[in-house]
């Protein structure tokens, strides 16, 4: 039987970010374009994420008069890199980012709105920028979609509130403050009413936020331009003749299908968070590839990787970090089966601190979730079981902020202790008993805590003591938005195992997208973007959204590489 067969001139795999960015770029620079998507769902990982992307001297910071250049971030990803900079792609990247958010703000449904406060990871470091180069898709009314909106992924259930998407900085802190503000509780009041109402239409949340936003708006971007989505359609191989890659086999429900692309094809499938012989090779802390949580979607196992390697490419395997570490705790739902909770935000709220089994804390709680994962496993050496951490709070802390999974008041918190997500000790010894936590070094480590905390200071790890730190933490909270003593019982603890938010390792690269080959030569017709390409941050990670910064920038990129236009 002959295999059916489907002609154009941009074959695009994977409708996350990266995807997306290249496939409408190519559309709005003349291409055919075909997206083909092996989930039944499309918005890849960006759908599930916080939404945000890095995009130094963006135009939305200019217009806010926040003074930035090319030149200081060029130093700081220098610095955040080391031995590991790739000075093409990083000025590829830091020439076409701005270019990028200009060119999607102007001629397609993808708006941004910017952190101002938003701070680089490591603001003191040089080049830095303490707020400005991390924007995030405006919230999206899912309505736009039409019935299309039934087959975008939904956000991380974990993340949001009883299924409703709340979108990050003013609106997340109404939430904080709904029992405190008269304003912050008709704000949330008005929104738990609109989705309440759309459940009841629609089944889901309508007002998209965060990733969820994002993927909405590059999808409606895509549909509106007439850019064909194959759902259900994994690329299965590479096609090629003498001179280049000329498409793919795409498996579908009718059988596998020939797709010739005149101008090349864009690997965009995810990376390899749930490929475990990855995993295995290449995160020190899951020595069997297990030993490992990710939120991203299990769909993720490496297939761009694979599909290139038979054409000579290489992965980045020489990264210091393989993947973007995130600690995670592990959520039981009803029916027996867990969920990924990343911990973004609370660890560097005021009365929260962090200690291994030792019951030693070993960083600063309120730095970036890399790093803390970095700081777990160079802190676990020499301890037994799996590496892991405990968060750590009194009540009136918990009944604040929440910790984890686990909500703030008024939002009960008994189902969690019933179904051990949530530790609760009467006393500091209790709680550490319940954990299997040294109970002496533990309340050692809490007193001495506690004696510097009465006056907000950290001489230990110095929590607090950078804008990004301070960004995250309760500013009504004074000397130090991230220091309160842990003194009130009873105490609470959840605990945290490593995650990742996508992986690092992936494809090499050259500035115009491509995937390299033998010999270091790219291999023609061949792009890869989001995390099927190699990071550009050298196994670090600088500010929020330096997964979706260049997976957008670098679609865009190969895109216009391929359409025949100079960088």
């Amino acid at each position: 039987m002959t295999m059916k067969t489907h002609d154009c001139d941009l074959l695009v795999v994977g409708s996350g970010a990266g995807g997306m960015a290249a496939a409408v770029t190519a559309k709005l620079h003349g291409l055919d374009v075909l997206v083909v998507e092996k989930e039944s769902v499309y918005g890849g990982t960006t759908a599930r994420s916080g939404g945000w992307l890095w995009v130094p001297a963006n135009p939305l910071a200019a217009r806010e008069g926040i003074k930035d250049s090319k030149e200081a971030a060029r130093t700081y990803l220098q610095h955040e890199a080391g031995n590991h900079f790739d000075a093409e792609r990083v000025d590829a990247f830091l020439e076409n980012g701005p270019r990028m958010v200009d060119f999607f703000e102007s001629r397609t449904a993808v708006k941004f709105v910017l952190g101002p406060q938003f701070s680089d990871y490591h603001p003191d470091a040089p080049g830095a920028l303490a707020g400005g180069r991390s924007i995030c898709a405006e919230p999206f009314d899912g309505n736009e979609l039409g019935d299309k909106i039934k087959t975008l992924r939904p956000p991380l259930k974990e993340i949001t509130f009883v299924g409703m998407m709340i979108g990050s900085g003013k609106e997340l802190l109404h939430f904080f403050n709904v029992t405190r503000s008269v304003v912050s509780a008709a704000y949330v009041a008005k929104l738990l009413v609109k989705y309440l109402r759309d459940v009841a239409v629609h089944g889901r949340a309508m007002r998209l936020t965060n990733g969820n936003a994002l993927a909405g708006r590059l999808a409606k971007s895509a549909f509106d331009l007439g850019i064909p989505l194959w759902l259900e359609a994994p690329a299965q191989e590479l096609l090629r003749d003498s001179a280049a890659v000329t498409g793919a086999v795409i498996g579908t429900k009718d059988g596998p299908v020939r797709v010739n692309a005149r101008k090349g094809v864009v690997l965009a499938t995810g990376g390899f968070p749930h490929d475990i012989e990855r995993r295995k090779q290449l995160y020190p802390h899951a020595p069997t590839g297990q030993e490992h949580w990710s939120p991203t979607p299990s769909s993720n196992t490496g297939d761009g990787i694979k599909l290139a390697r038979p054409l000579g490419a290489h992965t980045a395997d020489e990264l210091p970090n393989a993947a973007a570490w995130v600690p995670v705790s592990r959520v039981p739902w009803n029916d027996g089966s867990f969920g990924t909770f990343p911990h973004f935000i609370d660890r560097a709220k005021p009365g929260v601190i962090a200690v291994t089994r030792s019951g030693k804390r070993f960083v600063n709680e309120g730095n970036c979730y890399h790093d803390f994962c970095q700081a777990l496993v160079k802190a676990s050496k020499g301890l037994d079981g799996e590496i892991c951490a405990w968060l750590v709070c009194d009540h009136p802390t918990l009944r604040r902020y929440g910790l984890g999974h686990v909500k703030p008041f008024p939002v009960p918190i008994a189902h969690q202790l019933k179904n051990g997500y949530l530790k609760r000790g009467r006393t500091l010894s209790e709680l550490a008993e319940a954990c299997g936590i040294d109970p002496q070094a533990f309340g050692q480590t809490v007193a001495e805590y506690n004696r510097h905390a009465m006056r907000g200071e950290d001489p230990e790890f110095h929590k607090g003591s950078t804008a990004y730190n301070r960004y995250l933490g309760d500013p009504t909270v004074k000397p130090n938005p991230c220091i309160a003593p842990v003194q009130t019982g009873p105490f609470y603890a959840v605990q945290v195992v490593i995650g990742d938010l996508g992986s690092f390792a992936g494809l090499k690269t050259d500035a115009q997208a491509r995937v390299l080959g033998e010999n270091g030569q790219p291999v023609p017709g061949l792009y890869a973007a989001g995390n099927d390409m190699a990071s550009i941050m050298g196994g670090n990670y600088p500010g929020g959204g330096i997964t979706l910064g260049p997976a957008m920038t670098f679609g865009y990129v190969a895109a216009r590489h391929a359409a025949g236009i100079a960088a």
